[in-house]
């Protein structure tokens, strides 16, 4: 070999193709019963996900960051500035204000305060340094003249005054159902005009995203009602490029590293082809929440995770401020503790982890590049159709209808748990200590519902610790430990989702042995735990033996038996059916 005077990498190595690799994973696959599908993924869109992708998966050029499309960033210096650390305040405080503008906070997002309160809770910011975004819900009118007062008073350049009233009529109707007066934005307009800098309406896809909607279905409604408002600010007298500088979206950012990564960057190139059609193409400003649909009430130190998992995936997709609920968020007002934990899950992912210390850390990638161009098509299509049927908000029905089938075909796969949730419907505990906090102010509903992924497990956890007696299901395990626990293990996974206690028989050699410790355990229903080898021997006699100890329900923990079984458990069974079964089985109220 002649000398490059580069490095060749494996050069030395044949160089393989994508047919070896496939003839390696079929020689695996075949072993296990398995088939090539099986390694395939598909998502709420219709997104096939392969298990591979190299540079034969082409995609339209992403262009560099700072130039349309915009798919690598709005800045032509990327990420690598880092994001705005925005954080969420449900609660008059100045105090808490404070603290998290000196620990790292960078900016203030104030949703559902009384717009009375503003003047006092912003009175030790400097607002010429953190920008401020409200959220007033349907008093948003009053809330932006409450906020443009504070601005004016203050000591500030309108220059520097930056952030946003937080107007979005649209985002209103959605969560209330009430019709949308896009007229009120004609009132703000004046009042913006000496503040350059600032933004005057907030896109939210979170109301779609809350309802259980997909990926594609939050970019194509939140670029529908962009266009709406596009419209609407147009037809007030402002000019295209004006208009455009008003706008600011906010989308959910999700435990999905990968699709929130695609998210965003898709966004922002649906966003570029949107404001080129329109004569001025402009990078969309992005905010991003961590979803409230993924947090959780039981064992919530688990969001933690989530909410860091989400983050990072933000950043990496470029998002221009970053908003981690505390853990704390689905069950009440955070404390200090969980906003702390909040904010310094930016500040390590930034500081320590230096994920802004690259321009375009996900660019080149061909999973997410293709992943990218995937989800705009199919978000592109979603605003298409919304377009057709009128555009927001004459389609707020097909929009809520479209949602509505999203959300029950991934409540399906919730209640399967093919979409498991840590901590709740797998790997639950039911001795932890509940988090107690104070009643978070009430949330406005009428319109699109406002849904957690784990609110059906967590409803039957609430009904069993509301029960007078734990309900409980005793696990019948069969054989020496070796050869239950894998079952017992997974059964007893399955029942503490809803709650149920599961006391187990241990190693038993006869059914005489699994009927004492059944009678011991004061339970009515038993499940049956063992290998297959052990149920060919013992289901039957030891389900019989348990039917004529009381029991009056018997399940098995696998797919067949020859012994009379009332109901099976196995991966990938109708997990949340077989609870509320045991439940009404049991007399417990859900």
């Amino acid at each position: 070999m002649e000398p490059s005077g580069e490095l060749a990498l494996a050069a030395e190595f044949p160089t393989p193709d994508r047919e070896q690799w496939l003839d390696l994973v079929q020689g695996v696959l075949r072993k296990s019963g398995a088939d090539f599908g099986s390694l395939i993924t598909t998502t709420y869109d219709g997104i096939d996900v392969q298990p591979l992708y190299t540079a034969a998966d082409r995609v339209p050029d992403a262009g560099f960051p700072g130039l349309a499309p915009f798919t690598r960033g709005g800045r032509p210096q990327g990420a690598v500035d880092g994001w705005d650390v925005r954080q969420q305040h449900r609660v008059a405080d100045r105090e808490a204000v404070v603290a998290d503008l000196e620990n790292g906070v960078t900016s203030l997002w104030l949703k559902g305060l009384d717009p009375a309160s503003y003047d006092d809770v912003l009175a030790d910011v400097h607002l010429d340094l953190a920008p401020v975004v409200v959220d007033a819900g349907a008093d948003f009118l009053e809330a932006g003249r409450a906020v443009l007062r504070v601005w004016d008073r203050r000591p500030v350049l309108p220059s520097q005054v930056r952030g946003n009233v937080g107007a979005d009529p649209l985002g209103v109707q959605a969560r209330t159902g009430q019709p949308a007066d896009l007229r009120a934005l004609t009132d703000l307009i004046a009042k913006t005009r000496e503040f350059p800098e600032l933004r005057l309406v907030v896109v939210d896809g979170l109301p779609f995203h809350e309802a259980g909607g997909s990926d594609a279905q939050e970019l194509g409604a939140s670029l529908a009602a962009g266009v709406a408002y596009l419209r609407h600010l147009t037809g007030a007298g402002l000019d295209v490029a004006h208009a455009v500088r008003l706008l600011e979206f906010r989308y959910a950012a999700t435990a999905d590293q990968f699709l929130t990564i695609a998210k965003f960057r898709a966004a922002r190139r649906l966003w570029a082809r949107v404001t080129e059609v329109a004569g001025a193409p402009s990078p969309q400003l992005q905010h991003a929440v961590t979803s409230p649909a993924m947090m959780t009430r039981r064992d919530p130190w688990v969001n933690m995770l989530r909410t860091t998992v989400a983050c990072f995936g933000a950043g990496l997709g470029g998002a221009d401020a970053v908003t981690v609920l505390p853990f704390d968020h689905a069950i009440g007002s955070s404390d200090d503790f969980s906003r702390r934990i909040a904010r310094n899950t930016q500040s390590l992912l930034l500081e320590e982890s230096k994920l802004a210390g690259v321009i375009d850390p996900a660019g080149g990638s061909w999973y997410v590049e293709r992943l990218t161009d995937d989800l705009a098509h199919a978000a592109w299509a979603w605003f298409r159709e919304i377009e057709a049927a009128g555009g927001l908000p004459k389609a707020f029905d097909l929009v809520g209808d479209r949602i509505a089938a999203t959300w029950e075909q991934r409540r399906r796969n919730l209640a399967d748990r093919t979409d498991a949730i840590t901590g709740v419907s797998e790997f639950p505990d039911l001795g932890e200590p509940p988090v107690v906090r104070e009643p978070a102010p009430r949330e406005p509903g009428g319109g699109l519902p406002r849904i957690r992924y784990a609110q059906d497990f967590e409803a039957l956890r609430d009904a069993a610790d509301a029960a007078p007696e734990r309900p409980r299901v005793f696990l019948a395990t069969l054989g020496p430990v070796a050869a239950h626990t894998a079952r017992a293990t997974f059964a007893a996974n399955l029942f503490q989702a809803g709650g149920i206690e599961t006391p187990n028989a241990g190693p038993t050699t006869t059914p005489a042995d699994v009927v004492a410790k059944f009678r011991e355990s004061g339970a009515r229903i038993a499940c049956l735990c063992g290998s297959e080898s052990g149920y060919a021997e013992l289901a039957v006699p030891v389900a019989r033996a348990l039917r004529e100890a009381g029991a009056e329900r018997v399940l098995l923990a696998g797919k067949a038996s020859e012994a009379e079984i009332d109901e099976y458990v196995f991966t990938g069974c109708p997990a949340l059916e077989v609870l509320e079964h045991t439940f009404d089985a049991l007399g417990v109220q859900r």
